[in-house]
């Protein structure tokens, strides 16, 4: 049988006919195109010279405890409850006492500006527009009085490194609590410098130094270069500067002799609340509950210390039924979608620290690109919500989430 064909008529074609005005901003052109964090990243890796993105994006020796803690994420099972009225989701829950719209933060990182040169400043901008903490670094590329004026409104906590000039450290507190910090995150779990290839052979310095290779660089990321070298040099929070490799100064001002009294110490220094991160075996995290701590990051650094190191989402259940309701409870590491944050509050987790994510929005596009990040996480936190049947964070439930027999 022949199959008859004939012209369409335009009043045929005509709903079916999309147009739209073009997008003239580059920037928003581009970051409308991005669906997924992994999206992001993959903007930032065109957009950053391969020091600082490597910097960002890469972990400690063969990178197995990063590569272990995402594919753990990938492999979980999801358990939905049918008949439940989604029509209405809240992602909002409490974070320290105070309320957060989503239940992640921003983790520290170091070196923020030398990423993309917006830096800290427009991190803490995008946590106070959205209502979410955000967490300075001792090793950041602005100061803690300016973060604080970029977004006075913010939940902002300073996260904290012992150093062998103790006083140095005490200065940080005393200066975070008269700008309005309200949390110390004591981190814990870098007594020596990882071993991050990645760095090495780029042979990453602080701030990038010109040489053959990084003019070469210059070529294929002019933009970068131009604005790196054309705003404020870098400002640390807490140093002036440093000519050698991240690894070369964290062996040098890091105090590897640091006990449990350190902690103790600060407890009694610091009347906000602190944070203990670095947390990776369940007796550590009863001793730092017993030592009066509000909450505790189960963090292998994101898999930037000890390669092999514990994965924090397999740890947490364990974690949360030894410290029960004394301490709030957090995880990092591997996070990449809100699918694993809702897994993670599932687990028991008060909220998940989420670092290279944001960091990817903003090499990809500096504010806007951070902001762009919330909106993914936020829309895939509330559309996994819905489709496991938890009208509000409080609903999720360990029932929720299988985690696999054998985890990697």
């Amino acid at each position: 049988m022949t199959t008859q064909r004939r012209l369409p008529r335009w009043s045929e074609l005509r709903p079916l006919v999309r147009t739209r005005r073009p997008e003239l901003n580059a920037t928003k052109r581009r970051l409308d195109r991005a669906l997924t964090i992994a999206d992001l990243r993959t903007i930032a890796r065109r957009r950053t010279p391969k020091a600082p993105f490597d910097y960002t994006d890469g972990a400690a020796e063969g990178e197995v405890t990063l590569n272990r803690a995402r594919s753990l994420f990938h492999r979980l099972q999801f358990n939905p409850s049918i008949l439940r009225d989604v029509s209405k989701v809240d992602p909002s829950t409490t974070i320290l006492g105070r309320p957060s719209a989503y239940p992640f933060a921003f983790a520290p990182t170091g070196f923020t500006r030398m990423m993309q040169h917006e830096g800290e400043p427009a991190v803490a901008r995008v946590a106070q527009r959205t209502g979410i903490p955000y967490a300075l670094s001792t090793m950041g590329t602005t100061s803690i009085e300016d973060v604080a004026a970029a977004a006075p409104e913010a939940d902002k906590w300073f996260q904290l490194y012992v150093w062998t000039d103790r006083a140095a450290g005490k200065d940080l507190m005393d200066r975070s609590l008269a700008a309005g910090y309200t949390t110390l995150v004591l981190t814990v779990d870098v007594p020596v410098a990882g071993a991050r290839l990645r760095d090495v052979r780029n042979g990453m310095t602080i701030p990038p130094s010109l040489t053959p290779k990084t003019i070469l660089d210059m070529g294929m990321h002019p933009a970068w270069w131009l604005n790196l070298l054309t705003t404020e040099p870098l400002t640390f929070a807490s140093l002036s500067d440093w000519p050698g490799t991240v690894a070369e100064l964290i062996n040098h001002m890091f105090d590897p002799t640091v006990t449990f009294d350190d902690l103790a110490w600060m407890r009694e220094e610091w009347p906000g609340s602190l944070v203990v991160k670095g947390i990776q075996n369940v007796d550590d995290a009863r001793k730092v509950v017993d030592l009066g701590v509000d909450g505790l990051v189960i963090s292998n650094h994101g898999g930037r210390q000890l390669d092999r190191a514990p994965v924090p989402l397999q740890l947490l259940p364990q974690v949360v039924d030894a410290v029960g309701d004394r301490a709030e409870v957090y995880i990092d590491t591997g996070v990449m979608t809100g699918a694993d944050i809702v897994a993670a509050c599932a687990l028991g987790a008060r909220a998940v620290l989420v670092g290279r994510a944001y960091l990817y929005g903003l090499m990809a596009g500096g504010e806007r690109g951070v902001q762009r990040a919330v909106e993914i996480l936020g829309s895939e936190i509330t559309r996994t919500m819905q489709l496991l049947g938890a009208a509000d964070v409080g609903e999720l439930r360990p029932e929720h989430v299988t985690l696999p027999a054998v985890p990697f």
